[in-house]
């Protein structure tokens, strides 16, 4: 009952710092690399990429860390728990092992798949499950002709399957950000998936780990108070079998762990703090408590959850019409002024030519780039140095974006004098991707776990 496990975060988010994973592996000792790559537009992007070309839909810069870390893996010293597996979780595990093969290593390599429900929707609305936006109520049928993606959150429990079979690198679909942290507790001190105190208790600690250097003093509101961020160093959780853990960090890095950068953190994206929910328990966020017990080192403890619910979620994200945004910067003297001319020459342009546009908005960098504030021109506004026309319109038809597009540069001779910024070519409309959260019961769908090996 006194082991501790170490579980390092090495990824944030999908383009997080590329040399964060393998600083968690060098730095000094842990038993777990932890790696969070997905976010609810993560999916929908991935889509696209695997749309056009059947080998990817995954993180293809996860292939690269493995890769490095190959002598790390091979001689046992960490095991790695991913969801870079984004709609592809096969297509990222076999670009391992081609690596692995290359190298010339030993390595398995475990996939969670069974998450991706796109296909396989119709069947499921025929069955009586009606995957309602959970928002807004509305059924399913009003954007399934449009939907890019659909994955279930899993949890920890198909991760738990994975590290069974030994392999040193777990590869998820879409899969909880908490549950490749919980996992490897669960796997290690044996807890029971009806403990819902234990559960919470790495829940927790996995929402802390999943941002991140976001509760090691990143995006930290006293940034003054955070020592070296140019090496800051990624938190770490010391897990014990009773469920409280310690919070910290690799010595002689950057950063800060203390109370205060936990509490941001774990007040990030949390709803309601009484009632977490995740595929694996309900977490109580106000059970939590902290203590500063060193320098860089926050124990975490007297966390209670209670017993999951008997639904997955179900994040879907669908095409919803065309975007387009282009900009220019006009120069003293009166560019407020300028660039206000600026957008209404845009305006009646698309009026004239008859384009169909749903929304239009221009924002006006330089005067009110950080919220919208009534276009006043004055003396003092007419001093601004410069101000950039950031213009953006939506709308349903995308060849009307693309001509309105054509209208933007053509501004630099046909409108107002001293546009002294134009970057980026010409824009051009590029896809909406909306968001549909739905729930689905448990009993609909399944996780599989395949394990695959190198050959040598």
């Amino acid at each position: 009952m006194n082991k501790t496990i170490r579980i390092g975060s090495g990824q944030g988010f999908w383009g997080d710092l590329p040399l964060a994973p393998i600083n968690q592996v060098r730095g000094g000792h842990i038993d777990y690399l932890m790696m969070d790559y997905l976010a609810e537009v993560t999916m929908s992007i991935m889509q696209k990429q695997r749309m056009r070309n059947p080998e990817h839909g995954y993180a293809r810069d996860f292939v690269d860390v493995v890769s490095e870390l190959l002598p790390e893996l091979s001689q046992g010293k960490v095991r790695i728990v991913s969801n870079a597996g984004g709609v592809n979780p096969h297509g990222c595990a076999k670009a391992i092992l081609k690596a692995a093969e290359q190298a010339g290593v030993r390595l398995a390599v475990a996939v969670v798949d069974g998450d991706d429900i796109l296909n396989t929707i119709p069947n499921l609305v025929a069955q009586g499950y009606a995957l309602d936006n959970m928002e807004t109520a509305e059924p399913i049928g009003a954007i399934q002709d449009r939907l890019m993606s659909a994955n279930v959150y899993f949890g920890a429990r198909p991760i738990v399957e994975a590290l069974q079979t030994g392999a040193q690198v777990i590869v998820t679909g879409r899969v909880t950000d908490t549950g490749l942290c919980l996992a490897p507790m669960i796997h290690e001190f044996g807890w029971s998936f009806e403990d819902a105190d234990k559960m919470a208790s790495g829940t927790i600690a996995g929402h802390i780990l999943e941002c991140g250097a976001q509760s090691s003093g990143g995006n930290f509101t006293d940034w003054h108070l955070v020592d070296n961020f140019p090496a800051i160093g990624f938190p770490i959780v010391e897990a014990s079998a009773d469920g409280s853990f310690i919070v910290t960090k690799h010595e002689h890095t950057g950063g800060l762990v203390h109370s205060m950068t936990i509490k941001e953190q774990l007040l990030y994206e949390i709803g309601d703090p009484k009632s977490y929910i995740t595929p694996d328990c309900v977490a109580d966020f106000t059970s939590v408590k902290l203590e500063d017990i060193a320098r860089n080192k926050v124990k975490v403890h007297g966390i209670t959850g209670s017993a999951a619910t008997p639904y997955y979620k179900v994040s879907a994200s669908y095409l919803d019409g065309y975007k387009l945004t282009g900009s220019l910067t006009y120069c003293w003297p009166d560019a407020l002024k300028k660039a206000v001319a600026g957008r209404d020459i845009l305006v009646q342009r698309a009026t004239d030519l008859g384009l169909s546009l749903d929304q239009v908005h221009a924002d006006f960098i330089g005067f009110n780039g950080c919220d919208e504030k009534n276009i006043v021109v004055n003396s003092k506004t007419a001093e601004l140095d410069e101000v950039q026309l950031r213009f953006s319109a939506t709308s349903k038809q995308k060849e009307d974006l693309n001509r309105l597009g054509m209208e933007v540069a053509p501004l630099i001779l046909t409108g107002p004098s001293g546009v002294t910024g134009f970057a980026g070519g010409r824009p051009k409309a590029s896809e909406i991707v909306a968001y549909w959260p739905a729930l689905l019961k448990k009993d609909a769908v399944s996780a599989n776990v395949h394990l695959f090996e190198t050959t040598h």
